[in-house]
């Protein structure tokens, strides 16, 4: 299989890249000017609009593209400025990539676009799956103008999938790099009063069920979390327990407030998403990483 990929060289995508190479599949990345791959390359620029032509020429045919392309989420504080280009830096990409395929002599037949359990804003103890309401915040529209974007790319007759991503986990990057170092210290601890809900799932999962999806050619939303959520006061005790650390320490939701803003620390640090991956469970798809014990014991040893 031929796979188009915008992202290719964050956390997760590079970890995609390197499964299709390892299964034998083709790779072309759609990159910015002047960057450097062996893969072959479309260079493209979505904050112009422009995608190279001749670069889509060349790349011949796709099977399928995998769309990761967007500004971190909680990388900075919030703004206005910042919360514009969490924005535009999804809803543009994504419209450019939608243009730029359907124009294709033969456009690829599967999409799958990244989004977020965002999109169901922070719900306390509510199990949230893929027919779940979405939110109201600045996260859930965000995802929402995002994949109304991508489901653009329907109209051709292609298979769209939304990828609904939980925390992703893993040693490179994503939230767990920047708490391990404290957690090995004995510093880790409870955010707030670890009430709230998280829903993470292993970076080799995540690649495993994007590749699922992709196989299957999968339609719609699909959450790519585990199957077993748990609150952050658990999450804490796991992670310590499996780093034979204490985890005594917290850290009160008004001094997250004062560090990283009151916004982005409601909407995303201490958001509540219960979220379970009904569409990946019910079509077979079997997980390495059921739980966040398994998950914290693959990257602990």
């Amino acid at each position: 299989m031929r796979v188009g990929i915008t992202g290719s060289s964050g956390f997760i995508g590079s970890a995609l890249v390197a499964a299709l190479h390892e299964r034998g599949d083709e790779v072309v990345r759609f990159v910015r000017p002047g960057a450097q791959f062996q893969d072959s390359v479309i260079r493209w620029d979505p904050v112009r609009g422009l995608v190279d032509d001749d670069d889509l020429r060349r790349a011949g045919s796709l099977d399928a593209v995998v769309h990761l392309a967007g500004a971190g989420i909680a990388d900075k504080r919030w703004n206005d400025a910042r919360k514009q280009e969490i924005l535009l830096s999804r809803t543009q990409s994504t419209s450019l990539l939608v243009r730029a395929l359907s124009s294709m002599t033969s456009p690829p037949g599967k999409l799958a676009s990244g989004s977020a359990i965002g999109i169901y804003g922070s719900r306390g103890d509510e199990l949230l799956d893929e027919h779940s309401s979405h939110g109201d915040d600045f996260l859930a529209g965000v995802c929402e103008q995002w994949e109304a974007a991508a489901s653009d790319y329907g109209r051709h007759g292609s298979s769209v999938a939304l990828l609904r991503t939980g925390i992703v986990m893993g040693l490179k990057g994503g939230a767990l790099k920047k708490q391990l170092p404290l957690f090995r210290a004995g510093l880790g601890g409870r955010l707030s009063d670890g009430r709230q809900w998280i829903s993470p799932i292993s970076l080799r999962d995540h690649v495993r069920a994007t590749l699922f999806v992709l196989d299957n050619a999968l339609v719609g939303p699909v959450n790519l979390v585990a199957p077993s959520p748990l609150t952050n006061r658990d999450f804490t005790h796991v992670l310590a327990s499996q780093l034979h650390r204490p985890s005594v320490a917290s850290v009160p939701a008004f001094a997250l407030k004062l560090v990283l803003g009151s916004e982005l620390v409601s909407g995303a640090i201490l958001a509540s998403q219960r979220v379970v991956p009904l569409v990946l469970s019910g079509r077979g798809f079997e997980f390495n990483d059921a739980t966040f014990e398994d998950i914290a014991r693959s990257l602990a040893n």
